[in-house]
């Protein structure tokens, strides 16, 4: 059984929140790094560091966060930018579904091994089934849901959807 939790114009208007929240928070920095985990997560990134654009001067790096998702110790973490690049900088870590936070917690960790001003993260959906201690700062919507559910978020030009299946 499949159900639509989140329509196209829902979609639109939780990055738009997220992105004035995030705004809010780094309202006098001169750049924020939105660093997007490979996936739906970069996808989700780049929608707000659109929003970000419109709205603030500063200026917004988008950042490519790329880990083997089921393995992410394995195979370490990496940027598509230099790590001076986010030094001293405001990040926000991004995906798409905070389920379990392995991919959150280690995107995370890839930052803490450098001197940075602050770190928050933002997710589209935060399930509540998380093995470690990671929160989502910024989130579009906070499901309850069972183990055997499973979120589907799909960034497809302007039909964007979320579904559980």
């Amino acid at each position: 059984m499949v159900n639509r939790i989140l329509s196209h114009e829902q979609i639109q208007h939780k990055i738009k929140r997220i992105a004035y929240q995030i705004y809010e928070a780094n309202v006098n920095e001169n750049e924020i790094i939105v660093a997007g985990i490979v996936g739906g997560g970069l996808n989700l990134a780049k929608k707000i560091a659109n929003v970000l654009k419109k709205i603030t001067d500063a200026e917004i790096v988008l950042c490519q966060l790329e880990m083997d998702k089921k393995n992410p110790l394995k195979s370490g973490v990496s940027t598509s930018i230099p790590e001076e690049a986010y030094q001293n900088k405001s990040i926000v870590v991004v995906d798409d579904v905070l389920n379990s936070g392995t991919t959150l917690i280690y995107g995370v960790h890839h930052f803490l091994k450098t001197p940075i001003k602050q770190l928050k993260t933002a997710v589209l959906v935060n399930r509540n089934h998380k093995k470690y201690p990671v929160k989502a700062d910024y989130k579009g919507i906070s499901l309850s849901t069972s183990l055997n559910e499973h979120i589907k978020v799909e960034f497809q030009g302007k039909n964007d959807t979320v579904y559980l299946e």
